[in-house]
């Protein structure tokens, strides 16, 4: 298995594994839904807010995340994870996970201080992801599920609570997404 930095050529195939995955566990509505929002990434969110990556098996996509800056009033470097997607046919070997871990080792790399995201607190917490209250870090728009909110800091120790407000890229500013 190859792990990498997205190569833009490849944004079609990208965008059609989320739509899959997502349709297979959540319904064609998710997945449509998902899919819109992967493309929306990769079409028009500047190149500095965003990274994508990719696990590839015989040059084929099977797994992709994305990170997108989240940008905080006390200017912490900081990154959402949202969405995962690994292929049906590929979940449950550690792909997921062995990617996550990939990409945050990319962003600690590049000097990014946080990495935090909204999704299920029992798998995350297997890539160093802890559950977060909003008064620690605030989340950009109203949580439906605010047990779902995770971050793990990029640079040690704990994390310490963030003043002020803060904002995601555009792509991911609506609410019906959180």
């Amino acid at each position: 298995m190859e792990l990498s930095i997205y190569n833009p050529s490849n944004v079609k195939e990208i965008e059609q594994l989320f739509i899959q995955t997502f349709s297979d566990s959540e319904g064609q509505s998710e997945g449509e839904t998902i899919g819109h929002l992967v493309r929306d990434f990769m079409n028009s969110t500047d190149s500095n807010n965003l990274y994508c990556f990719v696990a590839k098996e015989n040059e084929q996509i099977i797994a992709s995340i994305f990170f997108t800056r989240m940008i905080f009033e006390s200017g912490i470097s900081a990154f959402i994870l949202a969405p995962v997607a690994v292929h049906t046919d590929h979940q449950g070997k550690g792909i997921g996970q062995k990617l996550i871990n990939f990409g945050l080792n990319t962003l600690k790399e590049n000097g990014v201080e946080l990495a935090v995201t909204y999704g299920d607190p029992n798998f995350y917490s297997k890539v160093g992801f802890t559950v977060m209250t909003e008064k620690v870090v605030p989340a950009p728009l109203k949580l439906e599920y605010p047990e779902g909110w995770l971050a793990q800091s990029l640079v040690g120790g704990e994390i310490e609570p963030i003043t002020g407000k803060s904002h995601c890229v555009e792509a991911l500013n609506k609410p019906e997404l959180w």
